[in-house]
C-alpha cells in the first residue's frame, strides 16, 4: 500500500499527502542549498522523524509495561555534512520531566526510545548526540 505522495511544486517545493489521512504539508529546499527556507527541508523532516519515533516508542514502551508517561518534548538540531551532502550529525535535547521515573525506569524508556525505528534505519551513518533530562 503506497503510504505517501510527492508532488514538485516548481522552486525546489514539493507537497507531500499522507494517502490514509489526505493530510499534507509543504518542504522546501534550505536556503543554504538554493530554496527559500520557508517549511521543512527533507533533511529537517528526518531529523524531527528521529525525536517523533524516540517519543512514540518510548510512549508504547511505557504503555506495555504500566509506566507513566504524561511528557515529553525534543529539540533536534542538524548539522549537515559536504562531500556528499548528508546529514553528519544530530543533537537530540529532550526533556522527560515530570513522568516521576526513578532512575532505573527512566534509563529502560531512554533505551527503548534510542532503539527506534528511524534510529536503526539511520545506524551508525549519523552520529547522534544525546541530552535527555528526566
Amino acid at each position: 500500500m503506497i503510504t505517501s505522495t510527492v508532488e514538485y511544486l516548481g522552486e525546489l517545493r514539493t507537497s507531500c499527502t499522507h494517502t490514509k489521512s489526505g493530510q499534507t504539508f509543504i518542504t522546501d529546499a534550505p536556503t543554504d542549498n538554493n530554496g527559500k527556507g520557508e517549511a521543512f527541508s527533507p533533511t529537517d523532516l528526518i531529523a524531527k522523524a528521529y525525536g517523533s519515533c524516540m517519543i512514540t516508542i518510548m510512549g508504547i514502551f511505557c504503555a506495555s509495561h504500566g509506566y507513566t508517561f504524561n511528557h515529553a518534548t525534543a529539540e533536534v538540531e542538524k548539522i549537515m555534512e559536504s562531500n556528499p551532502r548528508r546529514i553528519g550529525k544530530l543533537i537530540l535535547k529532550m526533556d522527560l520531566t515530570g513522568n516521576n521515573w526513578d532512575e532505573e525506569t527512566a534509563e529502560k524508556v531512554i533505551r527503548a526510545g534510542k532503539a527506534c525505528p528511524v534510529a536503526k534505519t539511520l545506524g551508525d551513518d549519523v552520529e547522534v548526540e544525546f541530552d535527555i533530562k528526566y
